[in-house]
């Protein structure tokens, strides 16, 4: 996470990395503006903490944030030395900057009681933990592919982590948990938090559609008295690689062979549909597959 990364400049690949970027961080200011300020949600980070004060001492949140997020960043430059690039940095204010434009267009929200804003987009609290989840985690999505981080309070969990030896994920969860919990110390409502959790949720795996794609691969490891049938369904049918392992039973010590490959989960079902005709005595172990990366899937470099 945030580690630095470099692209040429103004290659395409330049031009394509901060386009990501800049989506990100306008559908990131959106959902701000849209779904979380207008209820007081703190769905973790320096923007979650700033809508807090916000509401308490009507600050405007991308000021409030940026003021966060400026002395974080030196900190994290201090502790972590190079980990963090250029797409950091121009992250940390392109943010409030389109957060600042969209106040200006759309309104921005003076009031101190949380869920009764003239400018929020949905009534429900709910709905708009949700949407609000989605918006943030496209945002937040294309702003990792773009292989930088919206720094903030991710630049405490770094820290932490390089001392703490705690999981970074664990961290992060428990630094932007401990954020959502300032709300009920600043509304005394504790159904804000949980409108925040539900909208932290759905934003994780809202990031992994967007970082990772929707398709779902499946590894496949096939022991058949069939190989050679098995293999041409595999190559010839599927037009999918396979690689065969010798091994030896641990039951009875025999030698057999494992064929291994990767299909996607469409395929995966078409080839178990195939070597049940086969092959109906065969064992087969499917796994998920996150990524996957190489010639017929996904190229290494993006």
């Amino acid at each position: 996470m945030g580690l630095a990364t470099k692209e040429k400049p103004f290659s395409k690949e330049f031009f394509i990395t901060y386009a990501w970027l800049a989506g990100g961080c306008f559908l990131f200011a959106l959902g701000n503006v849209l779904f979380a300020e207008p209820y007081g949600f703190a769905p973790g980070g320096t923007y979650g903490l700033s809508i807090v004060f916000h509401h308490l001492f009507g600050w405007r949140t991308e000021v409030a944030a940026l003021s966060m997020d400026i002395p974080l960043l030196i900190i994290g430059f201090l502790f972590l030395g190079g980990k963090f690039g250029i797409k950091t940095v121009v992250c940390t204010f392109m943010i409030p900057v389109f957060m600042g434009l969209i106040h200006k267009f759309y309104g921005f929200d003076a009031l101190l009681e949380p869920g009764i804003s003239d400018v929020a987009l949905l009534e429900e609290q709910l709905l708009s933990s949700i949407f609000g989840g989605i918006v943030y985690g496209v945002g937040l999505g294309m702003i990792f592919k773009s292989r930088a981080t919206s720094g903030g309070s991710d630049i405490i969990s770094m820290i932490l982590h390089k001392y703490t030896h705690i999981s970074l994920g664990t961290l992060v969860i428990i630094v932007d948990c401990l954020i959502t919990l300032t709300t009920v110390i600043a509304f005394g409502d504790w159904r804000l938090p949980m409108y925040s959790w539900i909208l932290i949720f759905i934003e994780g795996k809202v990031i992994d559609l967007v970082v990772d794609g929707a398709n779902v691969h499946k590894t496949m490891m096939i022991i058949s008295d069939k190989t050679e049938e098995v293999r041409k369904i595999i190559i010839e049918d599927i037009g999918r690689g396979a690689t065969i392992f010798n091994c030896e039973g641990g039951y009875k010590g025999e030698c057999r062979k494992i064929i291994y490959t990767v299909v996607t989960r469409r395929e995966a079902s078409i080839l178990r549909h195939r070597i049940n005709g086969v092959d109906p005595k065969a064992f087969i172990n499917i796994i998920d597959s996150k990524e996957i990366l190489g010639n017929g899937f996904k190229p290494l470099e993006e």
